[in-house]
């Protein structure tokens, strides 16, 4: 199967992370692509830049999927999940965002979950998407670690210290089951911070493209 990944930011370096972990737990016959839009916002923080990355999202969706469809899934490789729904009214394939993804994980894995992710500017969007997918009674609460999404490109010690810490607190106040991380650009931190605090810690990234196979095969049942 073949998996298209749009970034909506223009960040280049994030984009080929995600792609790396996505090509790290998709299955030998799956093909990923991953892109992102030339001009927009480097990094997607809040409402505002969000909206600036939706023409460089749409331009991608309609040259990619629209015009000359070579995909079988699309994701969205943004945890705010940013045009996910009116790209799924457009496409003709199936599109996830990679917050929906997480949120469907961590609620088959844990009675509750809390998400952990950038700057509280970025809180009210996911809070809202998380009340429109139907899941406020499961999160217990979405918290800001106060790290600029492009300082995750530089993985210093410091910035995954305030990191464990959110998570730290969110683990002990809030008594979630498992943490979200509410940021693609936190997608190289998942297995490490799941196996430091002995509970799971779940990326998007990872569950939308594992998502994506499964929805497949469903769709494309193998003969017996």
């Amino acid at each position: 199967m073949r998996i298209l990944i749009v970034n909506p930011n223009t960040t280049a370096s994030m984009t080929q992370k995600i792609k790396q972990a996505a090509l790290g737990v998709a299955d030998t016959g799956t093909k990923i692509t991953a892109v992102n839009p030339l001009t927009g916002p480097a990094a997607i923080q809040g409402r505002e830049d969000g909206e600036a990355a939706l023409p460089g999202l749409f331009e991608i969706f309609q040259s990619e999927i629209i015009e000359n469809c070579q995909h079988d899934m699309v994701i969205v490789a943004c945890f705010d999940d940013t045009g996910l729904l009116e790209l799924k009214k457009r496409s003709p394939v199936p599109v996830l965002g990679i917050g929906e993804a997480a949120f469907y994980t961590a609620m088959m894995v844990a009675s509750t979950f809390s998400v952990v992710t950038t700057l509280s500017v970025s809180i009210p969007v996911i809070e809202e998407n998380i009340q429109n997918y139907g899941f406020a009674t499961r999160c217990a609460k979405v918290r800001a670690s106060e790290i600029p999404v492009l300082e995750l490109e530089n993985n210093q010690p410091d910035t995954v210290k305030i990191l464990e810490e959110a998570i730290q607190a969110a683990i002990t106040e809030d008594q979630c089951g498992a943490i979200v991380l509410g940021c693609a650009g936190m997608v190289d931190l998942a297995e490490s911070l799941s196996k430091k605090f002995k509970m799971p810690v779940i990326d998007g990234v990872v569950s939308a493209v594992t998502f994506c196979e499964a929805l497949y095969k469903a769709q494309n049942p193998k003969p017996n």
